[in-house]
């Protein structure tokens, strides 16, 4: 039997999630495995409402042994799980928080902040154009975060003072992050932190910022596991990999279980990494990994473990020390995200994707930057940093 079958046997896990693609990195037949989510066409839930519904509370009685996982925790799904003493899983909504957010993530990082580009933090207001010390050193542009972000919104490119001064007015006692803007692809991927060890995950190019698929310059759209193997030397593969490794000791240390995610830039002078961002949760990616590697185990009988099934596993304090997370080498997806000056009628278009054997997920959000539809392939969809290859073109000639 599969370890995580034998842990599924004595511990069951009831994954409760408000997207139910979040919750698929395994079969969803997998003994011992519960999925509760929202049906589809009906008003969406959040995962702490879900908790709540009387669905979920007579499943829980059910399972006397059961535990909650989440996509990511929250001090309201904390409150429910303590409401009817439920065993939640996933690592503290607060170190969650201090991890991610911009201005408590350099502190936390501690040492490790040397990973970073050059950056400093300061309240908007006291922020000057002409004597940052984080300005770019081939001109004055530079980034300006806010301590909340999610993929890629809350972070702008300033490349003027008139900018800066605008966002000074509209927000001056703000605490920001100031950093260097570097110049390169970014990478990500997704890690796992057990008692034993820091697994590794494939490192994956972060699509970013590309019309029509989003509005935001720096707004994530994707990922692609085929393109690192031609951007990144193997120097800088293992660069990458120290970086994963210290951030996951440094979370280990600090209580923390299951997966994390870091995104990456490579500087494309000096061809240097520098640690952008840390995702303290499960990465929205770690699905179509999994699904990935799922069939890789298939065709090959491999007793290796998928990035979600070590994950879960992590989260049950199984003995990881001697596993290794199946490689991905190809496959992508790309998501086209709301858009609040477009209007987009998808219906033929997906059915045309269908027909071309991409996999579309379909999402009913209306909020500006959430995801409209996941486009999926089995191959690679870029051909070099910002440039689709055949299949990506076709995509683009599809949405068009």
């Amino acid at each position: 039997m599969h370890i995580l079958e034998q842990a599924l046997q004595k511990n069951p896990i009831v994954y409760v999630t408000r997207d139910r693609e979040r919750a698929l990195g395994i079969p969803e037949n997998t003994p011992g495995y519960y999925i509760i989510s929202n049906k589809p066409g009906v008003a969406k839930l959040d995962t702490w409402q879900l908790l709540e519904q009387p669905e979920t509370i007579g499943l829980m009685a059910s399972l006397p042994k059961a535990s909650i996982v989440v996509f990511k925790n929250t001090s309201q799904i904390e409150a429910v799980c303590k409401k009817y003493n439920w065993r939640l899983l996933n690592p503290p909504a607060a170190l969650s928080a201090k991890v991610e957010e911009k201005i408590s993530q350099v502190e936390w990082l501690g040492k490790l902040k040397k990973y970073l580009p050059p950056h400093h933090i300061d309240t908007l207001k006291n922020i000057a154009w002409d004597a940052c010390p984080a300005q770019s050193k081939d001109g004055a542009e530079f980034i300006l975060q806010f301590n909340r972000a999610h993929t890629g919104l809350g972070t702008t490119l300033v490349q003027s003072k008139e900018q800066l001064q605008a966002l000074q007015e509209k927000f001056p006692n703000r605490p920001v992050r100031v950093t260097q803007y570097i110049n390169g692809p970014m990478f990500t991927n997704n890690n796992v932190v057990t008692r034993d060890t820091i697994l590794v995950g494939n490192i994956n190019y972060q699509i970013t910022g590309l019309p029509p698929f989003t509005d935001q310059a720096f707004a994530t759209i994707g990922n692609e596991w085929t393109l690192p193997g031609t951007l990144l030397s193997a120097r800088q593969k293992k660069q990458y990999g120290e970086i994963a490794t210290a951030v996951g000791l440094q979370l280990r240390a600090s209580g923390w279980r299951g997966l994390f995610g870091i995104d990456a830039i490579k500087d494309t002078e000096t061809g240097k990494l520098f640690l952008i961002e840390i995702n303290a949760r499960q990465p929205a990616s770690t699905t179509f990994e999994s699904q990935l590697q799922q069939s890789y185990k298939l065709k090959t009988k491999s007793y290796q473990l998928t990035t979600f099934e070590a994950h879960l596993l992590a989260l049950l304090d199984a003995d990881l020390k001697d596993t290794q997370l199946i490689p991905v080498t190809d496959g992508s997806q790309i998501i086209l995200r709301v858009q609040p000056t477009k209007n987009f009628d998808l219906r033929s278009q997906i059915l045309d994707l269908e027909s071309s054997n991409f996999n579309v997920i379909q999402y009913d959000n209306t909020t500006p930057g959430s995801d409209l539809i996941r486009i999926q392939s089995q191959h690679g969809i870029m051909s070099d940093h910002n440039q689709f290859d055949d299949i990506g073109q076709e995509i683009l000639r599809t949405l068009s």
